[in-house]
């Protein structure tokens, strides 16, 4: 039986590069999307062409109320769509970015921040967790911000510091289980995110170039393959640990 992961946010940017490279390394995979159903269904449709199965669903991981109705969604699809009761793989990716500086930011960003990249990550592996395979792995995403300051990112930054903390002590406790629990912390990657901000900015992208040690900013398939890598038995010995893919960001 082929190995299956979950992933939130699936359908653009890191998620999407990450369903897709574990596609190629044999592996089906079934994601969320938050509203964009066509963008999801042709990720599934790509995942497919690989030879993978795939399925995507609708979920606002900030949504905490909504999460015992999605497991037993995905208990039903678990059994439908891949014949199965359980999965191995869980990619805690859904969220968003937020500009501001600490002045400007108001309680209702900081508890957006905080709802996306920490209560709903938490929550929803909390509820996932009966489905999920003994030694199974699980990989929460950071940011590079979380380790180096930029003015500008601290509700954003402090959110993904939260998360480096909630992933060593889910290793510590589930490692009864053997359930690996990493953090993967991408640096600055052009893509959609921040409204697309470094991909689209020559500016920033120059910026962003001239304080990476490799000399570029990174493409959202540079962090799909070192999820593929996370995700293998290669890495079977690494859980607590996180690892940044950012080219070498302010070193």
């Amino acid at each position: 039986m082929n190995k299956l992961a979950i992933i939130t946010g699936g359908s653009r940017g890191l998620g999407r590069s990450s369903a897709l490279a574990l596609a190629d390394k044999g592996v089906d995979v079934l994601f969320t999307y938050h509203s964009n159903s066509g963008a999801a269904q042709e990720v599934v449709e790509a995942i497919r062409q690989k030879g993978q199965k795939a399925y995507a669903m609708p979920l606002d991981t900030r949504d905490v109320s909504a999460f015992t109705a999605f497991t037993q969604q995905v208990k039903s699809i678990l059994q439908r769509e891949f014949g199965r009761e359980d999965f191995d793989y869980l990619l805690n990716n859904a969220g968003t970015g937020l500009h501001a500086s600490i002045e400007e930011t108001t309680y209702a960003e900081l508890e957006d921040m905080l709802a996306i990249h920490v209560k709903g990550p938490f929550f929803l592996t909390q509820a996932l967790l009966p489905f999920m395979k003994d030694g199974g792995h699980i990989l929460n995403v950071s940011s590079g911000l979380a380790r180096f300051s930029l003015p500008g990112s601290a509700a954003y930054a402090m959110a993904k510091g939260a998360v480096e903390v909630m992933t060593r002590y889910m290793a510590k406790e589930l490692a009864a289980r053997q359930i690996r629990v990493n953090t993967i912390a991408p640096g600055a990657i052009a893509t959609d995110f921040r409204d697309g901000n470094i991909r689209d900015n020559q500016q920033m992208n120059q910026m962003v170039s001239s304080i990476t040690a490799l000399g570029r900013v990174g493409e959202a398939e540079d962090i799909g393959g070192v999820v593929g890598l996370f995700f293998s038995q290669e890495a079977g010995w690494m859980t607590g640990q996180r690892i940044e893919a950012s080219g070498g960001m302010f070193l």
